[in-house]
């Protein structure tokens, strides 16, 4: 399940299976990547949203999701989606789900009114579920998904190891894997407290495709 998972860096992350191939947040590929059959993307940030990258990873047949105030800013084959939705985009099922802030000091970073998302891609007969920048939401907890994709940077953007380690405990996935830090926010070192704080579910560290900025 997890050897068709490939992190580049942040959030960016390629599904690839039954011959589809699916990035999620696409930052740090490169030109020799293989195009996508699917790019989904989480909020209009940088570090989520890089046009030059979706750009390379384009071919004729490319399906694009994004939240609406992203998807104004794209052409092609586009579909506009909001938090709690279903859509069949490219033989892929996903159904979007909340991502935003609820700490105080962060709300201004990912305000809930922007209708920004995280993803639950059905693939390869598994479940994909990729928070983009959250704080441990209630509503999260009851998401059914056979890998769990979680941000763990912390402030000021995410929630960090310790809510997404009480987050992932409630939510119960087969598999944890932390993303969404050692690159602007947060330390490499945070993924073993994500992993003490998630226990007794099982965490999966995976090594991204660019070097560790933070350490």
């Amino acid at each position: 399940m997890l050897e068709n998972i490939t992190w580049f860096r942040q959030s960016a992350m390629r599904l690839r299976t039954d011959g589809l191939v699916v990035y999620i947040d696409p930052w740090g590929t490169s030109e020799d990547d293989e195009p996508a059959d699917l790019i989904l993307l989480t909020h209009a940030h940088d570090d989520h949203f890089r046009p030059e990258e979706i750009d390379h990873l384009t071919k004729g047949s490319t399906k694009i999701a994004a939240p609406s105030d992203v998807a104004d800013e794209l052409s092609g084959a586009v579909t506009a989606v909001s938090p709690g939705q279903t859509h069949d985009i490219g033989g892929v099922r996903v159904r979007t789900v909340p991502a935003y802030n609820t700490v105080e000091h962060r709300l201004d970073r990912h305000p809930r009114a922007k209708g920004w998302v995280g993803y639950v891609v059905n693939l390869g007969g598994s479940t994909y579920y990729h928070s983009g920048d959250t704080d441990a939401l209630p509503q999260l907890e009851e998401i059914v998904t056979d890998v769990a994709m979680v941000c763990i940077g912390g402030d000021p953007f995410t929630m960090g190891p310790s809510e997404a380690g009480g987050l992932v405990r409630a939510m119960a996935p087969g598999v944890a894997v932390p993303m969404h830090y050692g690159f602007r926010v947060g330390s490499a070192r945070d993924a073993q407290e994500f992993r003490r704080e998630a226990d007794p579910i099982q965490v999966a560290e995976l090594r991204p495709t660019n070097a560790f900025e933070l350490v």
